[in-house]
């Protein structure tokens, strides 16, 4: 038990910007470890956005406002560690042309124009999204579940590249190398039971949210497949793009299926 916690602080530490005690440790093992606790990192960065949309939707008039300041929140916990590879993958694969332009292009710090445009729409989907959600559900519980779903579930998605995939950088300069080294039975039933969870209370209120399982198979196997073919694997700026890419079909997922049901 002791060790799972530490493990915890660990997953909590590299996933977030959320402070931890000062012992937690920076071993490999553990960090490869905290795979586990994944989809637990959405419960939580999730839970923040859901508290700052309920206080924010008190505060202003316009619930498009409430929404912005949700989304802008979950940014701040990550420390946009997600948006970052998104960009990152975006330009990589956008402006190269081989495995090793592609590979230098992410790891460059600066951001390009397909960086930018791809979270410029990724921003604006998800906002909008969210807004058509919500504007369809007054029940806090089921807002709450909205918030857990999205975020544990794009998680959940990215760790499939993971589990289903090889890492594709040869050096071991990247930070998001050692979690990418192994993985065991606890990695994956811990991702699968914290990402699958809020779903499966979500569906007590709208039982066609289970849906969600389809475009997201789908962005897995296309993403899996399109990074093989450029670079034989992922890198961790691919796994940031896929819960991105997870997030914003989550939620245009769920507001076609709260529009009409």
């Amino acid at each position: 038990m002791r060790e799972q916690i530490k493990i915890f602080w660990v997953a909590l530490m590299f996933y977030t910007r959320i402070p931890c005690p000062k012992s937690t440790s920076h071993a490999p093992a553990y960090l490869n470890k905290a795979t586990r606790f994944f989809s637990l990192i959405g419960w939580i960065v999730g839970g923040i956005s859901f508290l700052t949309f309920w206080v924010s939707n008190w505060l202003f008039e316009h619930i498009s406002m409430a929404t912005l300041i949700a989304l802008a929140m979950g940014i701040w916990v990550t420390g946009a560690f997600h948006e970052d590879g998104l960009a990152d993958t975006f330009d990589g694969f956008g402006g190269g042309w081989n495995k090793e332009k592609i590979l230098e292009i992410m790891k460059d710090s600066r951001i390009g124009t397909f960086g930018v445009l791809a979270l410029i729409f990724l921003m604006l989907f998800k906002w909008v999204a969210l807004q058509n959600i919500l504007i369809h559900t007054g029940n806090s519980a089921e807002i709450l579940l909205i918030f857990l779903s999205f975020h544990s579930l794009a998680r959940l998605n990215a760790a499939n590249i993971i589990f289903s995939s090889r890492y594709a950088r040869e050096d071991e300069q990247s930070k998001a190398k050692p979690i990418a080294q192994s993985y065991g039975k606890a990695e994956v039933v811990g991702v699968y039971v914290f990402g699958l969870l809020p779903l499966v209370f979500l569906s007590c209120w709208k039982i066609m949210a289970l849906w969600t399982a389809i475009p997201l198979g789908l962005l897995f196997f296309f993403a899996k497949r399109y990074f093989e073919k450029w670079i034989g694997g992922y890198t961790g700026d691919c796994l940031g793009a896929v819960e991105q890419l997870s997030e914003c079909c989550i939620l245009l997922t769920f507001a076609a299926i709260w529009k009409y049901t």
